[in-house]
């Protein structure tokens, strides 16, 4: 997938966990974009740990498991901001 693809599924996935997540995280679009993109990333890696192969199409898998690591993200997020205040 290039740069563009991420960028979506990222945007997708971090508004989804957004709306999963339970609470007010207080974070704009480009920051849930960069939270979705982590996420997305970090659910690739683990899914490659876990299946041997990586996420590489723009499906409902590939939302599905960016959006997982995209609310693991927001979690820790989460918890960094509740920790600094």
């Amino acid at each position: 997938m290039g740069i563009f693809s991420w960028i979506l599924v990222g945007l997708v996935a971090g508004l989804l966990a957004k709306w999963i997540m339970p609470g007010d995280q207080k974070a704009g679009l480009l920051l849930t974009m960069g939270l979705g993109i982590v996420g997305g990333l970090l659910g690739g890696w683990a899914m490659s740990l876990i299946t041997g192969e990586g996420v590489s199409g723009f499906d409902i898998r590939t939302i599905l498991v960016a959006t997982l690591g995209a609310i693991v993200v927001l979690i820790v997020y989460g918890l960094v901001r509740k920790n600094a205040k």
